[in-house]
């Protein structure tokens, strides 16, 4: 394995870098202030409208896609270090980009397995950033942990499929600009195949029967980075047959392929935030005194820099091994890989921003840093696509397969 970056990654990488310090890093408080005096807290400050030109003007645009024939044509390895360097301000850059979630997976899926008329209709204008997009899987009334046990029912009438169901948490879905939801619910529930009940449909967002009841909070935050998240009610929403992404039955297979490069993107941009917060907790310990000394002089504190610079190695190695894996073996073959990113990434880097929290002492949980914003972020994806433990279960029974 090796990680040295190539020409072509060490040219955006470079041209990533001097666009976060230039534009994306000076645009973070423009953005809460614009944020403040908008008549939707979801919608694009106008700062982020420039920085979407800027960054298209520079080419730093759909760099997450692999297909050369979409996006950037970059392979997973390529990617890595941009979504790290992204993720050191996640309400911004990955947007600025159009490499932010939920999109990123919806272009995905519509690029594998949407059919041309799908893709000329929604894929297009999510590639050129003219619209956005929500994904809606979880429900509220199942442990949605285990996707087969989601209720959504989506039957054929004719010509038309009726959905019927509740969802909440939908990524996406309180932005104004979002237009199209990817909705998985089941076609077949009495199957004998429990993973070949599910479908997944486009489901315009103006779609009669489609009712967002109220936007879900997140620690807190209305989340403007994910375009919000939301409950939404659909009362025999009815869409064309042609609105079927790939087959009946065929939503379990596509959800697990639109999830793992969702998971790794996850765990590309926490070492960014990891690697942020690294940078704050060294600035606050050069920059403030206590009991006679700098904090950069008390022991604990070095300890905590030390413990988080170690912590993110660690990570960042795994991370590249992962997307390596999946560049070489396939999704499939990484699968091992990709579970341990997800399981070790997300808590390692909560901890790390919980100790630059304390170092900034009430600055920490306060509107005046990024910390408290960050914590809410990657506390949520111990959570978000897949919780730690189904991950943990099945990479366990893994081992132990090895053995019987």
């Amino acid at each position: 394995m090796d990680f040295t970056f190539d020409a072509r990654t060490e040219e955006l990488r470079a041209a990533l870098l001097t666009f976060m310090d230039e534009h994306v890093h000076p645009a973070e408080r423009v953005a809460d202030e614009q944020r403040a005096a908008l008549e939707s807290p979801w919608a694009n400050p106008p700062v982020v409208e420039e920085l979407k030109a800027e960054a298209r003007r520079q080419g730093l645009w759909n760099l997450f896609l692999p297909d050369s024939a979409y996006g950037a044509g970059l392979t997973n390895l390529q990617y890595a270090p941009l979504a790290e360097i992204m993720g050191r301000s996640p309400q911004l850059a990955p947007t600025a980009t159009n490499c932010a979630a939920p999109d990123t997976g919806n272009m995905e899926v519509l690029t594998q397995f949407g059919d041309e008329q799908q893709q000329k209709q929604w894929l297009e204008p999510l590639l050129a950033g003219e619209i956005r997009s929500a994904f809606a899987m979880t429900e509220p009334d199942v442990a949605s942990s285990d996707a087969t046990n989601i209720t959504t029912r989506i039957e054929r009438d004719g010509d038309e499929y009726v959905i019927t169901g509740r969802k909440w948490y939908i990524s996406g879905a309180m932005h104004p600009d979002c237009r199209i939801f990817i909705v998985m619910g089941k076609t077949d529930p009495g199957g004998a195949d429990v993973r070949r009940q599910q479908s997944m449909v486009l489901v315009p967002r103006d779609t009669p029967g489609v009712t967002i009841t109220r936007a879900m909070r997140v620690f807190g935050y209305e989340d403007h980075y994910h375009g919000g998240h939301a409950e939404v009610v659909f009362d025999q929403a009815r869409v064309p047959v042609s609105h079927l992404i790939g087959e009946e039955g065929g939503g379990f297979a596509i959800a697990q392929a639109r999830l793992g490069p969702g998971r790794i993107h996850h765990c590309m941009r926490l070492i960014g935030m990891a690697e942020r917060a690294i940078e704050l907790m060294c600035r606050r310990a050069v920059s403030r005194d206590a009991f006679g000394k700098s904090l950069a002089q008390q022991g604990v504190v070095q300890n905590w820099i030390a413990d988080a610079r170690v912590a993110v190695e660690q990570l960042r190695l795994l991370v590249l091994k992962t997307a390596w894996m999946m560049d070489t073996v396939g999704n499939r073959g990484a699968h091992t890989e990709i579970q341990a990113i997800k399981i070790a990434t997300p808590r390692t880097v909560v901890g790390i921003l919980d100790r630059a929290i304390q170092l900034y002492g009430a600055g920490g949980v306060s509107q005046d840093h990024p910390l408290a914003e960050l914590y809410a972020g990657a506390r949520t994806l111990m959570i978000a696509d897949g919780p730690d433990e189904v991950h943990q279960r099945s990479l366990a029974r893994r081992e132990i397969k090895k053995y019987l």
